[in-house]
């Protein structure tokens, strides 16, 4: 646990290398959080949710910062507006990353001379997702900044978003039946993954290959975005609202079709696999299509079918809790449970989530409008 703590500190760490010091603290948008404040904040969740609870002579590293940089859980108190983010000029980058050294050598050290080792290591291991689960927003934050600025700025050329797949569209069917969904046995879990139990699915087909950016340029010559009759009533006023008539990351040129990327801007692959698409874009083409997406349930028992990982796919399952879900006690219970509300499941993982993160129970998701992290569109018949 204390090699896997250490390695996951020190890989955030490492994701912070090709940044300058003016990259730390930029907040475009809401949603979006200063590469600075995810590196306190990750700390602040070991501090508060382990250190203060397990080591008596633990002292925190600074009276104000768990009100700088809680998130959301309101039984940890107090936390600043989220759009107030990027206003965090002070503290200065060298003092969060002095935390984050505090921070960690305590943790390294309880976990040395603790006997309450099961409780304790479970909410570690928590804490270890956690910040995998930030080290994916740090790219996606970043990628965001970039890709909004006249300069497209390069985080790094060599960065490999893993767009290519080989060419195959093969079909595979599922038969009707009963099948378990959620974790079962051994390893690790969100509470959001439980309770394993049978769902009950109709025969259908799933397409091994992601939509390609070809399929999705196609959709658009197409006129897929001015069709009305493809669209939810909701997607439709978003797309007018917002101007949307592109996957987030493409512009148009009197040259062709190009697509910023961590490694830049580059000319559109069409052979590339299609990146940072809404629910509702999603939907839209699979129905132009003439399929739909997945469930959550059909996508679970046919992942063996695909080769899965490069891309959050979108699914057609609301984001509700699992039968016999009972969520924890106290803050941690508010990890998930509060989220499962007007939300869509996406599932996989994609080229910006960190290694031994994602499995093929795990569920994130997102609102419906939301296309700033890396998703894709598997089709379902």
């Amino acid at each position: 646990m204390i090699q896997e703590f250490l390695k996951t500190r020190t890989f955030t760490e490492d994701l912070c290398k090709p940044l300058e010091l003016e990259d730390f603290v930029i907040q475009p948008i809401e949603f979006v959080s200063p590469t600075k404040w995810h590196l306190a904040h990750t700390s602040w969740f070991f501090e508060v949710f382990i250190l203060t609870k397990f080591s008596k002579e633990y002292e925190l590293y600074r009276e104000d910062y768990p009100y700088l940089f809680n998130s959301y859980y309101q039984t940890k108190g107090e936390r600043i507006m989220k759009t107030d983010r990027g206003n965090l000029s002070r503290p200065l980058l060298q003092e969060v990353f002095n935390y984050r050294s505090y921070v960690t050598s305590a943790l390294v050290n309880l976990l040395k001379s603790n006997t309450n080792y099961n409780e304790l290591l479970s909410i570690v291991e928590i804490g270890i997702h956690h910040e995998k689960q930030h080290q994916e927003l740090i790219l996606m934050d970043i990628k965001y900044c970039f890709g909004h600025n006249p300069l497209f700025p390069i985080y790094e050329k060599s960065f490999d978003e893993q767009s290519f797949q080989e060419k195959n569209k093969n079909w595979h069917s599922i038969k009707e039946g009963l099948y378990r969904i959620g974790h079962y046995g051994k390893g690790f879990c969100y509470d959001n993954e439980t309770k394993a139990h049978q769902v009950f699915l109709q025969e259908f087909e799933i397409r091994d290959g992601l939509v390609t950016n070809q399929e999705f340029l196609e959709f658009i010559e197409n006129g897929g975005y001015k069709d009305s009759l493809l669209w939810h009533a909701e997607a439709w006023d978003w797309i007018h609202a917002e101007n949307i008539n592109h996957p987030m990351y493409w512009q148009k040129k009197e040259t062709g079709w190009f697509e910023f990327t961590l490694g830049g801007l580059k000319p559109l692959n069409l052979d590339h696999i299609l990146s940072h698409v809404s629910y509702y874009e999603a939907a839209a083409f699979a129905y132009w299509k003439g399929y739909r997406l997945p469930t959550e349930f059909e996508w679970e028992i046919a992942q063996d079918k695909f080769d899965w990982g490069k891309r959050w796919e979108w699914t057609e399952s609301a984001y509700t809790p699992y039968p016999n879900y009972k969520k924890e006690a106290g803050a941690i219970g508010e990890y998930n449970s509060k989220f499962m509300v007007n939300q869509k499941v996406l599932r996989g993982g994609s080229a910006l989530t960190s290694s031994d993160h994602t499995s093929e129970t795990y569920r994130n998701f997102f609102h419906p409008h939301m296309r700033w992290h890396q998703s894709g569109v598997r089709l379902t018949k």
